[in-house]
């Protein structure tokens, strides 16, 4: 099967089928770049998404914890190589496909030009022929015209009687003339058709064919690169299948790696307080001052007035247990994290040493390799000045000091707290059931309740205001003064005060 012996008079046709390959060549390549910008952009958004969603960590204390949470954060970096690999898709496809489309289709424009122009000059050389044979043909017709007109005009002489012999003798050489005239055509007609055969079978089955089968192995070309590329397509898919699966298998583990339980502890580990819980409520028999008498069964009027007071004295006490001026105030982070509860405030404290201790060891490892390097520019004083080194190890020496003496603070505070919370279990374990409880007022914060119908009355007790008034204010942990205040008068069951100084939030 030949382009050149089967389609030899279809010079338009295969003009016009050559220049559809090209243009299905490149509608592909359209394709293959509209598909690249489509990854481009799919990869873009899958980046955006990631960067929207991933913590912005401005310090280890926001760093996640949960096990959801880093689960959740590996999945996005799984995401983001996801994205790597869209791009790696798109870079692979505009080298591989859409870059080798666009430079072969360049080049099948030329080499099809190139062709056709020699189809072109082809058939105009045949066609030149053939006009020179035509042309030698109409002649020799022409002069055979002629000759035949030559021969009537003498044999009409020749045989009138009439005519003179001189007439005669001059239409005879007019025949003759004509005659070799027109034999002098008919070699040259003869000539130019043989050589118009010679080059029209030359045209049809040399040169045609050729041409042809040039632009048919061009063709084939073309679609040979077709194939290529749809395949280079797939396997630019393909390449990054491998790492697309281990992608979507590291967001697997990321899920199995979800522990509730784990998640359930570390909220137990971030926000517990090291208080113990409030003791039980005492009995409070009020009855005790209630006398019935026999005959009537009011109430005594001496009962009725120690009553009263010691109502007042209950509503004094439960109003003592108020703080002062609301509830009692948060102040500001401070070094040894005295504000945090004792679990949390042991938790900070021994995450602090942790840290200087590693610190100390990194400092320590500076200082031992100065001292080897000093030891070894002592030994080879060409490789280095022994004394250079001093002010490095005298700065490291200095750090050194500074954390140990903050690690000794550090774990003098952590001491503190280690025995407060101790020693405080202890005190609530021996409290007697009688006295008055105060700890369901406070809050593991250090704050107190302003709700008085929560206030735990205890028994009256017969002491003087000054020795009540302290009681009832006695606290584990002496609170910092927020003001001054002065008492006007006493009064039973309340004392009224009167701020001396304007109170600073």
């Amino acid at each position: 099967m030949s382009w050149g012996t089967e389609l030899w008079d279809q010079f338009d046709s295969l003009d016009k089928h050559t220049q559809w390959g090209i243009d299905f060549l490149e509608r592909y390549a359209k394709f293959v770049k509209e598909r690249i910008e489509i990854e481009q952009n799919y990869a873009k958004q899958l980046r955006n998404l990631v960067k929207k969603y991933c913590p912005k960590r401005s310090s280890k204390d926001e760093e996640p914890r949960f096990t959801s949470c880093i689960a959740f954060f590996n999945i996005l970096n799984e995401l983001n190589d996801y994205a790597g690999q869209r791009e790696v898709v798109a870079e692979e496809m505009a080298h591989r496909v859409y870059g080798e489309l666009m430079r072969y289709a360049h080049d099948l424009k030329t080499e099809r030009k190139m062709h056709l122009q020699e189809g072109r000059k082809a058939q105009q050389y045949l066609d030149m022929c053939w006009k020179q044979m035509d042309n030698s043909k109409k002649k020799f017709e022409r002069e055979c015209k002629e000759a035949e007109k030559a021969q009537q005009s003498y044999e009409r002489l020749d045989n009138d009687t009439n005519a003179t012999k001189a007439d005669v003798e001059k239409a005879k050489q007019q025949l003759n003339l004509r005659t070799h005239m027109a034999d002098e055509n008919k070699n040259e007609y003869a000539a130019q058709l043989q050589n118009f055969n010679g080059e029209q079978h030359k045209h049809f089955y040399v040169v045609i064919p050729q041409i042809y089968k040039q632009l048919q192995e061009m063709d084939e070309r073309r679609t040979i690169k077709l194939s290529e590329c749809y395949r280079g397509f797939a396997d630019s898919e393909r390449k990054v299948i491998p790492i697309i699966s281990k992608c979507l298998e590291g967001m697997i583990l990321a899920a199995k790696s979800v522990d509730e339980r784990r998640d359930s502890q570390m909220v137990v580990d971030s926000f517990k307080s090291g208080f113990e819980p409030p003791g039980d409520f005492p009995f409070e028999d009020y009855s005790q001052h209630i006398y019935r008498t026999i005959s009537d069964g009011t109430i005594s009027a001496s009962k009725q007035e120690s009553g009263k007071v010691d109502a007042k004295t209950t509503v004094g006490k439960a109003k003592g247990k108020l703080w002062l001026f609301g509830k009692k105030p948060k102040g500001p982070a401070l070094e040894d994290f005295s504000h945090l509860p004792p679990e949390q405030r042991r938790k900070k404290l021994q995450q602090r040493i942790d840290e200087l201790n590693r610190e100390l060891q990194k400092e320590s490892d500076q200082k031992e390799a100065l001292n080897k390097m000093k030891d070894v520019y002592e030994k080879n004083p060409q490789m280095g000045d022994p004394g250079s080194l001093q002010p490095k190890l005298a700065e490291t020496m200095n750090n050194i000091d500074r954390l140990r003496m903050e690690i000794h603070k550090n774990e003098a505070w952590l001491s503190e707290v280690e025995g407060k919370t101790g020693g405080r279990g202890d005190r609530r374990h021996s409290s007697d059931i009688n006295h008055l409880v105060t700890q369901g007022r406070e809050s593991p914060e250090g704050s107190y309740t302003d709700d008085a119908n929560q206030e735990v009355r205890g028994p009256p007790q017969q002491h003087g205001h000054h020795s009540e008034f302290d009681d009832e204010f006695e606290d584990d942990d002496p609170l910092p003064a927020i003001g001054h205040c002065k008492a006007i008068y006493p009064f039973d069951g309340m004392i009224f005060l009167r701020c001396l100084t304007k109170l600073v939030p």
